[in-house]
């Protein structure tokens, strides 16, 4: 489903976001542009939850909070935290 947002901007964004968009672009519309920009972002928070979790991960093993592996990792994976 497909909702719309009106968004207030400064000159400078403005004038950012139709330099990004049309001819000449990846976007076509300042609209596809704007979405282009959010994916992206979510994209990088979403890579920097995946980090923590690895570094968090990391510092587990170097501090012996580990468990051994015995059986299937898939069900081992699906267990609770």
């Amino acid at each position: 489903m497909s909702t719309s947002l009106n968004l207030s901007l400064t000159d400078e964004l403005r004038a950012f976001i139709d330099q990004n968009s049309g001819d000449g672009t990846l976007y076509a519309t300042p609209s596809e542009f704007v979405r282009g920009v959010l994916r992206e972002k979510k994209e990088r928070l979403e890579a920097a939850r995946i980090r923590d979790a690895i570094l968090d991960g990391y510092q587990d093993a170097i501090q012996g909070r580990t468990k051994a592996y015995r059986g299937n990792l898939r069900a081992l994976l699906k267990q609770p935290a």
